[in-house]
């Protein structure tokens, strides 16, 4: 039976970001008995101090900077996986990052998908916070990358997400999978549906919500 779930929204912050319905759908990771089932991918603050996801990963395509992921974990509410590199960035600067990262106090740190498995290898034996291997095709070596330590999978491949997700699956059926939803309800469910565990959501720009917010201020003028 669907039970009604009481709720609060007050009147300043009624009108926050809400991350898609269909990602409820999901199962969810525990990590750290916290149950996550939505990720929002971003690196605005604003953003981030003002939506409804269970968790942020923070990746951007600059050199990681300890400076920024300390600034994001001080103002988000909920857990935070940092971006430590593993294309430019690599080897035992993507080492050191990690172990700052956890130090900050980050949830997880997360590498992209040119990392050695070696480098994997060293990241788990400096740190205990999970290591999230980012998947991009099902031509990397993810059975390397598994069997180096990764904690958990991050699968983007735009629109074939889902089928490589799904193709994932069908090897490991009980490995944890965080995977890009989408821009739709249909998209992330259908991610959802091939085995996701938990959805990544890319929500609006800050220009792009404040630019509806301008609109109705002129339409209130008119």
């Amino acid at each position: 039976m669907k039970k009604d779930i009481p709720a609060y929204s007050g009147t300043l912050r009624s009108h926050l970001l809400n991350i898609p319905e269909s990602i409820y759908a999901c199962s969810g990771i525990l990590i750290f008995g916290r149950r996550i089932k939505s990720v929002v991918f971003s690196t605005d603050v604003a953003i981030i101090k003002n939506v409804n996801a269970d968790a942020v990963i923070a990746v951007y395509p600059f050199t990681p900077q300890p400076v920024i992921s300390q600034a994001i974990i001080q103002v988000s509410d909920v857990p935070v996986f940092v971006g430590v590199g593993g294309g430019i960035t690599n080897g035992q600067r993507s080492v050191r990052l990690a172990a700052e990262a956890e130090h900050q106090g980050a949830f997880g740190v997360v590498v992209n998908a040119p990392i050695p498995p070696a480098v994997i290898a060293e990241m788990k034996a400096r740190v205990d916070i999970p290591v999230i291997a980012t998947i991009v095709s099902e031509r990397q070596d993810i059975e390397e990358r598994i069997a180096a330590g990764a904690d958990i999978l991050n699968i983007s491949a735009a629109a074939s997400t889902p089928a490589l997700v799904s193709w994932v699956r069908e090897r490991h059926p009980n490995f944890p999978i965080i995977a890009t939803g989408g821009p739709t309800e249909e998209s992330i469910l259908a991610t959802v549906q091939a085995g996701a565990n938990a959805i990544t959501y890319t929500p609006p720009t800050n220009g792009q919500l404040f630019s509806e917010t301008m609109q109705k201020y002129r339409q209130s003028f008119d």
